[in-house]
């Protein structure tokens, strides 16, 4: 039978299984560059509608979920603000240096950091934890979780796939707010 979506397919969790059981893990973490600390795309098996599918996760940190938030609506503004802005390009000389922006972008950039820090002083984003189901995904069901947490290792996505499948999840629901970390200048 073949399947529309392969993470239901029987043969697709089989494969899964097998990888997990010679890992000794309850998820595999999908080899990606924005894999970090304070986020991780993964796949595990668990139950929907009383059959055993792929879910293909995303697991953020609370602070990374408060960030994206704050700079997609500083984003939003700008383009408000700037009817020819489409986004800012980042790109490295030869040596691997971020080459100076734009004028117009450096404008935009700069719109975008004031407006952030103005909406952290004036705490206009909260972020609460939370699991959204995706039923409609391209493989298996898409899942994106955050959590109040510092950062994500094995032991957190392990925790994460057991408390899930076991349906003992329990998320905050306390609003919060977070702080730009500012980098710390070297005293001479």
């Amino acid at each position: 039978m073949k399947y529309q979506n392969e993470g239901f397919s029987p043969e697709t969790v089989a494969n899964l299984r097998k990888e997990l059981e010679e890992t000794g893990k309850s998820f595999k973490i999908v080899p990606s560059e924005d894999n970090s600390d304070e986020f991780v795309n993964f796949y595990f098996i668990g139950k929907y509608d009383g059959k055993q599918v792929v879910y293909d996760a995303a697991l953020y940190t609370l602070r990374l979920h408060y960030q994206s938030e704050l700079y997609e609506l500083a984003e939003h503004e700008a383009a408000k603000k700037f009817p020819d802005y489409h986004g800012i390009s980042y790109e490295e000389d030869e040596n691997g240096n971020l080459k100076p922006l734009k004028n117009d972008e450096e404008e935009v950039g700069l719109f975008i950091t004031e407006l952030i820090m103005e909406m952290e002083d004036e705490g206009t984003v909260k972020v609460q934890e939370f699991v959204d189901l995706d039923t409609h995904h391209d493989f298996g069901i898409g899942l994106d979780a955050a959590l109040n947490i510092e950062s994500i290792d094995d032991k957190i996505l392990d925790k994460f796939v057991t408390s899930f499948n076991n349906d003992t999840l329990k998320l905050d629901d306390t609003f919060y707010t977070f702080e730009s970390e500012e980098e710390e200048e070297d005293e001479y």
